[in-house]
């Protein structure tokens, strides 16, 4: 996997000259601290480089359980999975966290996790809890991958912005969009997925061949998609990019407002909301952690309230906590799909590979 929301808001924050949300409160290096029994004070978290939260929340964590959370990061969410499957059964920590829907299967396969029930369940939706049978992951966070749009674009030229997957094949969008390479890339291989799922196994290489027709500019990852080839982002107004639409996060628009100055009363950029695919991620107990009930406690947390809404302005993606609140900021400038795309984590599993060599041979050149 490549970049996550938290990334891409690190990326934005950049272009536009501040500084982005810090990090998590917590050291990143593991210590002789972090590795002790079951009767230490420190429960260690492995994630993928985009793990955030805000200080206080940590602290609040602390105050609750008496155990300090110590952050170790790995790389991007399918590096930091693979060294995990490496260590299996001596872990490098206690709780893995960022394993999401389209590479869960290889976690559970590798057996990674001890089954535990987290208290809160009962406050997430059925639909967000795949392997609700064992419990051996918990849902922590949804995000929506989706084609993003540059207003000032489609407002000059007094054209309708694109809304579903078919509309991104139409003529007058001819040479507008700008992909990341599935291979590669995270919201690559989730826009992929999204158009497995709308066209079915039988019709999305026949979609991407009109999409290739179509001028689709196919790049590495999502910085540069996003930050050099999108005229809606800071970014790409600097570099005077010339792509309107570019596959993002429903969560883009937000971050371009708040790390604006000044800050815009509309945010410059637009969600096309029928061509997102829903991304899960989870957390778990990695089997053989020397701290196993402090990492349960903070698996329970993960779905606490608190946490649960400190995620949307500190990692851009929204809480599964029904109960929880997201600000205002997160609601009023991004973009909620009705009905996004998704594919049970085992057909993914399944046919990632395949799907993906047949893509790249019909756009990678």
């Amino acid at each position: 996997m490549s970049t996550t929301r938290k990334a891409a808001a690190a990326a934005v924050a950049a272009a536009l000259g501040v500084t982005a949300l810090a990090g998590c409160g917590s050291s990143d290096d593991t210590s002789a601290d972090a590795t002790k029994g079951s009767g230490s004070k420190t429960v260690t978290l492995v994630s993928h480089d985009s793990f955030n939260a805000s200080k206080d929340v940590l602290k609040e964590f602390t105050r609750e359980t008496g155990y300090t959370v110590k952050v170790l990061k790995s790389g991007d969410a399918g590096a930091a999975l693979n060294q995990e499957i490496l260590t299996k059964g001596s872990p490098r920590g206690d709780v893995f966290f960022g394993v999401d829907n389209t590479l869960l299967s290889r976690a559970l396969d590798n057996d990674l996790f001890t089954p535990y029930e987290a208290k809160g369940l009962d406050r997430i939706p059925a639909d967000l809890q795949p392997d609700a049978a064992k419990h051996r992951v918990t849902p922590v966070d949804t995000g929506d991958i989706c084609v993003n749009y540059d207003k000032k674009y489609f407002a000059d030229k007094k054209l309708a912005p694109p809304k579903t997957f078919a509309d991104l094949a139409k003529p007058e969008y001819k040479d507008l969009l700008v992909t990341e390479n599935a291979a590669t890339s995270s919201p690559g291989l989730g826009f992929l997925l999204g158009t497995v799922a709308a066209f079915g196994e039988d019709g999305y290489q026949d979609y991407w061949k009109k999409l290739e027709a179509n001028g689709v500019k196919v790049v590495d990852g999502w910085e540069q998609a996003y930050n050099e080839e999108f005229s809606g982002s800071a970014g790409g107004r600097k570099a005077k990019a010339d792509r309107p639409l570019v596959v993002s996060y429903a969560s883009s628009p937000p971050v371009e407002v708040l790390y604006a100055d000044p800050r815009p009363d509309t945010a410059p950029t637009g969600v096309a909301t029928g061509t997102c695919f829903r991304q899960i991620e989870f957390a778990g107990l990695l089997d053989g952690a020397k701290n196993e009930a402090g990492g349960k406690a903070l698996l329970d947390f993960l779905i606490g309230k608190k946490f649960q809404e400190d995620m949307p302005l500190t990692m851009f993606v929204s809480p599964v906590a029904g109960d929880a609140k997201v600000p205002e900021l997160f609601t009023k400038f991004g973009a909620t799909a009705d009905d996004p795309a998704s594919l049970a984590p085992d057909t993914i599993a399944k046919n990632r590979e395949q799907w993906v060599q047949a893509w790249s041979s019909l756009v990678v050149k």
